[in-house]
């Protein structure tokens, strides 16, 4: 099932301010909250979908992303949305609610449960060649160091996998605190600062670790990296990034990507240019060229008369669009090479030329061919 537009879920036109789209996604998480619609799984589906929204539409980068590429730009691209599970929208409701805090008894997005560790995302970068964007790299290989689970106690952090229930929150992970105000009682809820949110504590911690599940390791991700990728777009591999503490949810690896200067062709968009050096009496004359390309050298008929600044389109030697159909080209910029020292016998005959008017504009210089080159 296609994804409906960002913008109508939230009621919004593409020109809304940010304080616009912080507004409108407020009404919808109010209207939907699992708290007002208890076991509506629409309402649940509608509360995911308009927190997806305002995750992208918040976002500067990412809305102006959306905004020319549609859900096609979000694929792949760190924080793109379409993987929001409740623990991640309830944490960013202290953004758009003020700490969390709701009158009259209302849960307004507050965390049930005992709270699960993330770990921290891992930022690597790639350089890529214009051959690697031109085809793309299947099971990419990379090694990097990172925090990984502890393999002596399996991440738990306890030397014999042993918990108690946090005698603090009773293992929920929360401690709540009622506050008089001139408005009347404010409830708030916050992480249990005995256990830290995770409801339990550790009898006998790992020695290997020191109670904390994670060590810091070496792993191997495998990844494939799309054809037509551009310098400064980057890739989330979700769950590749550090080992959350004590069995929490692993970090992302956030992959940013490099282009490696060619020796030869330069990048403009999907296209490609190539400045190709003629010698006079090539231009004049014509000649065939091997001009390179991505792929290798291929074969070019420089016709006679060509005049320095034309360029010639090879169809389809550029690279691929990213999430799309079809290729850039192939631009040959010619550029008349004219050298800076001749030798006596070169001198005269350009000197000859000159006389006959051979340099004159076409109509003047009939005949140049016989007279110089018969």
């Amino acid at each position: 099932m296609a994804k409906r537009d960002f913008y109508e879920i939230l009621g919004l036109t593409k020109s809304a301010s940010k304080e616009e789209i912080k507004k409108a996604y407020r009404k919808m998480a109010l209207k939907f909250h699992p708290d007002r619609n208890p076991d509506n799984k629409e309402a649940e589906a509608n509360f995911k979908e308009a927190a997806e929204a305002y995750e992208i539409l918040s976002d500067d980068n990412k809305k102006a992303r959306y905004d020319q590429f549609g859900h096609a730009g979000m694929q792949g691209a760190a924080g793109g949305g379409g993987h929001m599970n409740m623990e991640d929208i309830f944490s960013n409701f202290g953004d758009i609610f003020g700490g969390g805090f709701f009158g009259g008894g209302f849960g307004g997005g507050q965390r049930r449960g005992p709270r699960q560790n993330k770990g921290s995302n891992l930022r690597i970068k790639i350089k890529l060649t214009l051959k690697d964007i031109a085809n793309g790299i299947e099971n990419k290989k990379v090694k990097i160091k990172k925090y990984i689970a502890c393999e002596h106690c399996n991440g738990s952090g306890a030397k014999d996998k042993a918990h108690d229930t946090c005698s603090t929150c009773r293992g929920t992970g929360q401690v709540t605190r009622v506050t008089n105000t001139f408005l009347g009682q404010m409830q708030s809820t916050s992480a249990c600062p005995s256990c830290g949110g995770e409801g339990k504590t550790i009898k006998n911690k790992c020695h290997h670790c020191a109670g904390e599940g994670i060590v810091r390791g070496d792993d191997t991700v495998n990844f494939n990296i799309p054809a037509g990728v551009t310098e400064g777009m980057q890739m989330n591999i979700r769950g590749k990034g550090n080992a959350a503490r004590r069995g929490g949810i692993n970090g992302d690896l956030v992959v940013f990507f490099e282009e490696v200067e060619h020796d030869e062709l330069e990048r403009d968009d999907n296209d490609l240019i190539y400045r190709l050096n003629l010698s006079i009496v090539d231009a004049v004359l014509g000649t065939g060229v091997e001009i390179p390309t991505i792929e290798g050298k291929v074969k070019v008929k420089i016709e006679n008369g060509t005049q320095p600044g034309k360029v010639l389109r090879l169809k389809g030697k550029g690279l691929p669009t990213y999430n799309g159909y079809g290729k850039g080209d192939l631009l040959v910029a010619i550029n008349v090479w004219i050298p800076k020292s001749i030798n006596k016998e070169e001198k005269k005959m350009f000197q000859k030329m000159k006389d006959s008017n051979s340099f004159a504009p076409e109509e003047e210089s009939k005949g140049f061919f016989n007279r110089f080159f018969g």
